[in-house]
């Protein structure tokens, strides 16, 4: 989860100010937070989340002390692939996560046979991330996905109208899912090259290499 400070401050001579912090991930916040607390011209801090829902510094720990044994602080990234002359498609992700104070990074692919177009690949794959995730035991928690198909970016974050019937199925179907996990989507377009990860994992399930495996990093 990302939040920022409000801060009210009071200098020795009895001048006060307000500030608002950048973003940043709550147990950074959590730190600095209590860095000022040491000062003793601190008057309130208020952590705010990317809801504008507000936590206090003792929510704020409990939440941390909650999350640190689950994994938290996910980032998926995913990538569909679709081969015209087999019919095949080839689907990857990597999710990288925290967990018990280490970082981890899991990859997996997946080659299906019954879907029909690129774009309709793309939304399998990140349909096959947030199966990965349920199987990872991740619920209510932020997650930000990112991908560098457009259709699919744009039309989830609204930008973009679903007229298609099969993708609209395809969006209805990750939408029930988001909800029913809990989770709080973010989605992020990056250029193919800033994929290349997922993108590799597609390619090589269409080449019939199965790829699954999960990296302290």
């Amino acid at each position: 989860m990302k939040v920022s400070l409000e801060v009210k401050y009071k200098t020795p001579k009895g001048t006060e100010t307000s500030f608002t912090s950048e973003e940043m991930k709550v147990e950074k916040a959590l730190l600095i937070a209590e860095d000022l607390q040491k000062t003793g011209r601190v008057k309130e801090v208020i952590f705010v989340d990317q809801l504008q829902t507000t936590w206090t510094i003792k929510e704020i720990k409990k939440y941390v002390e909650e999350v640190e044994t689950e994994p938290h602080n996910i980032t998926v990234y995913f990538d569909g692939g679709f081969d015209h002359s087999s019919r095949k498609s080839g689907l990857g992700c990597a999710i990288y996560y925290e967990q018990n104070g280490k970082s981890f990074r899991m990859r997996k692919n997946a080659q299906v046979d019954d879907l029909d177009t690129n774009n309709e690949a793309e939304y399998a794959a990140l349909y096959f991330g947030l199966q990965e995730l349920e199987l990872l035991g991740v619920h209510h928690l932020p997650v930000t996905f990112i991908g560098d198909s457009q259709v699919v970016v744009n039309q989830l974050n609204g930008e973009w109208p679903c007229m298609e019937e099969t993708l609209n199925t395809w969006a209805e179907r990750i939408e029930r899912k988001i909800k029913e996990l809990g989770i709080t989507p973010e989605f992020t377009l990056v250029t193919r090259k800033k994929n290349q990860e997922a993108d590799q994992l597609a390619s090589q399930a269409l080449k019939d290499i199965e790829i699954t495996s999960t990296l302290e990093i």
